[in-house]
C-alpha cells in the first residue's frame, strides 16, 4: 500500500495587487519614524530581495474558510470521489477567518468545521479540525494524514490550506508587501499504486526562535495600541531558515533512499525567492553537488507568499501545466518543503 496525493484544488484570488501600488504607501520604521527614502526605491528593493512583482489579495465578501471551500471542492472533484467517504478534514491557516475591513480574527467554529459544512457533507465520522503550523501547515496536514491512513485510521483524507494575510498586514510595514491570500487543497488516500509518500521530516525549533514571527503593534504610533499586526524579525528567519531547511530536508531525502540526482523539483514555501535560492544552494551543498537548472519552481513573482497556501497552490499549477517551463512525468520524486513560524520546518520525499 502507498499513500498518495490523488486530487488537487487551488483557488488564486482574481485581484491584483501590483508592486506599484504600494507607491502611495506611507511607510514608517518599526519606532514609527520616517524612512529616508521614496517609496519607489523601497519597493524596487523590495523586488530584488523578494521576487515578487505583484500578489493577490481576496474579495472582501470571501473569508479563509470560503478559499478553502473553492480549493477543497476542486480536489473533490480532481480526485473523482465522494465526498461522504473521506474520513478527515484537516484545514491548515494562522489566523481564522478575518472579514474584510475588521481586525478580529474568527474560528469558532474551526475553519474544517465550516468547509465540511460548505462541502454538505453529512457524514457525522468525517472529522474536522485545525491545524495551526505556521506556513508549514499544510505539509504538516499531509503528514498528519499519513499517519490516520498508516495507522487504520482512515483511507482518505482532505487536507487544505488556506489564508487571507492581506487583512492582517500592517500597511505601514515595508514586510506587508510580502504577504497574499489563497487556498490550496489535496485528497490524500491509500492507494494500490506505487511510489506516494515515502519518507517526511518535521522539526520544531522554540528555544530562542518561536518569535522571529509574531503579532505586534503597526508602525504608525498614532493607532490603536491593542491591535496587532502580522510581524517579523526577517534577518533572523533568513538565517535561521538557511541553517535548518537544508539539513531537515537532507535527512528527509536520507530516509527515503532516493539519491539526490533523482530529484525532479523541489516545491519550497514560496517565501522570498532569495531566501529559497540560497536553501535550495546549501541543500545540495550539503550533498556535494551543485542544484541542477529549474529544479526549483517559483510561484511567489506573481502570486506572492500565500503562508499554507503556497506549496500546495504550487504544486496544483504544476500538475496541470500552468506554470510554464515547469512539469512533472509519472514516477517523478520531488520534495516538498516549508519553514515558518513557530519556528517550524518540514519535508515531504514524495514519488509522483
Amino acid at each position: 500500500m502507498s499513500i498518495r496525493i490523488t486530487g488537487t484544488g487551488s483557488y488564486i484570488p482574481a485581484l491584483i495587487e501590483k508592486n506599484e501600488d504600494f507607491h502611495q504607501h506611507e511607510f514608517l520604521n518599526a519606532d514609527g519614524t520616517s524612512i529616508n527614502h521614496p517609496n519607489e526605491i523601497i519597493v524596487d528593493k523590495f523586488k530584488a530581495i523578494t521576487g515578487i512583482q505583484e500578489r493577490r489579495y481576496a474579495d472582501d465578501p470571501l473569508t479563509a474558510s470560503d478559499l478553502g471551500f473553492l480549493a477543497a471542492q476542486k480536489a473533490i472533484d480532481d480526485a473523482d470521489i465522494d465526498p461522504e467517504t473521506i474520513d478527515y478534514i484537516i484545514c491548515a491557516h494562522n489566523f481564522g477567518d478575518v472579514k474584510a475591513n475588521t481586525i478580529q480574527s474568527d474560528i469558532l467554529p474551526c475553519l474544517a468545521s465550516r468547509i465540511k459544512h460548505s462541502l454538505r457533507i453529512k457524514n457525522p465520522k468525517c472529522v474536522a479540525y485545525d491545524i495551526l503550523f505556521g506556513c508549514p501547515g499544510w505539509v504538516e496536514g499531509v503528514i498528519q494524514a499519513q499517519a490516520f491512513i498508516k495507522a487504520g485510521m482512515a483511507k482518505r483524507c482532505l487536507v487544505i490550506g488556506a489564508e487571507t494575510l492581506s487583512r492582517v498586514v500592517d500597511k505601514h510595514d515595508r514586510d506587508s508587501m510580502i504577504y497574499s491570500d489563497g487556498a490550496g487543497a489535496s485528497i490524500v488516500e491509500a492507494s494500490d499504486k506505487e511510489g506516494g509518500i515515502l519518507a517526511h521530516e518535521s522539526a520544531s525549533f522554540t528555544y530562542d526562535e518561536a518569535y522571529y514571527l509574531f503579532f505586534g503593534n503597526s508602525n504608525n504610533k498614532a493607532l490603536c495600541k491593542d491591535t496587532r499586526y502580522i510581524k517579523m524579525h526577517g534577518r533572523k528567519i533568513y538565517e535561521f531558515a538557511l541553517s535548518n531547511v537544508p539539513k531537515a530536508m537532507k535527512a528527509c531525502l536520507d530516509k527515503s533512499g532516493v539519491d539526490i540526482k533523482d530529484v525532479k523539483k523541489i516545491l519550497i514555501h514560496q517565501a522570498n525567492e532569495k531566501m529559497d535560492e540560497a536553501i535550495i544552494k546549501r541543500f545540495y551543498r550539503l550533498f556535494k553537488t551543485d542544484a541542477p537548472e529549474g529544479i526549483m519552481p517559483m510561484s511567489i513573482h506573481k502570486l506572492g507568499n500565500s503562508s499554507v497556501a503556497t506549496v500546495p497552490t504550487l504544486y496544483d499549477l504544476i500538475i496541470n501545466n500552468k506554470l510554464e517551463d515547469h512539469r512533472l512525468n509519472k514516477g517523478d520524486t520531488i520534495i516538498f518543503a516549508s519553514v515558518g513560524a513557530g519556528m517550524h520546518i518540514n519535508a515531504i520525499v514524495y514519488k509522483y
